[in-house]
């Protein structure tokens, strides 16, 4: 959930990457992290294990300045995809202002993505979320994979939700992605939060205030 401090003026955000194990969630967040300015990030922390990347969250924490004069921070997690994580995604959904869903391209993962999307679901709503209205996009990853489900059919099936193709080894369709959520996220909290006005921070001033410290691609 959006923290606003009036005093310090100070606006922060909660954006987590969901889906199944090893579909890409750690990669993109290392590839936004390698793509941004280094004045405009922190060190990002990873926990690995054995069997399988980030453990717990990756966490990388932005911040950029509005001409209203607010600081937003934006703090990026990750959640682990294996089966026997499920209270720790809980854990780290909880609080989350904007959703991307990571899913696997291949044929063969469809039931893993399906799976992983049903419990992203039912944790938001454990933790008081409203799954519909939250803002959302979904990425399929590794589309360099063999036998992947064309975007067409893609599309036809997620309907109305923003799909996003992507390459995260490459790093490409990363920045789309997020640029895609960030643009539902600002809508989402100018609807909520009145943030034109109150806030004096227009999408605008949102979106070019993240996008400046990123690199082209």
């Amino acid at each position: 959930m959006v923290q606003i401090n009036m005093s310090s003026k100070e606006i922060t955000l909660k954006v987590v990457y969901y889906g199944p194990a090893l579909s890409g969630k750690t990669t993109n967040l290392q590839q936004l992290h390698e793509q941004m300015s280094p004045s405009a990030r922190t060190k990002m922390l990873t926990l690995d294990t054995k069997d399988d990347r980030t453990l717990y969250f990756d966490f990388l924490p932005v911040e950029f300045s509005t001409s209203g004069g607010f600081s937003v921070k934006m703090k990026l997690f990750t959640v682990p995809g294996q089966v026997m994580h499920k209270s720790t995604r809980k854990v780290v959904l909880a609080g989350a202002d904007a959703v991307v869903f990571v899913a696997d391209s291949q044929r063969s993962s469809a039931s893993a993505n399906a799976y992983s999307w049903r419990d992203m679901e039912a944790n938001l709503k454990a933790n008081g979320i409203d799954f519909e209205s939250l803002p959302k996009v979904v990425q399929f990853n590794k589309r360099d994979f063999p036998d992947v489900k064309p975007l067409k059919e893609i599309k036809e099936q997620w309907g109305d939700i923003p799909t996003f193709p992507a390459i995260a080894t490459r790093g490409e369709g990363i920045q789309e992605t997020f640029r895609e959520l960030m643009r539902a996220l600002y809508r989402s909290l100018d609807e909520k939060h009145d943030f034109a006005r109150k806030f004096q921070v227009s999408e605008k001033d949102f979106l070019e205030g993240i996008f400046t410290n990123f690199s082209p691609v």
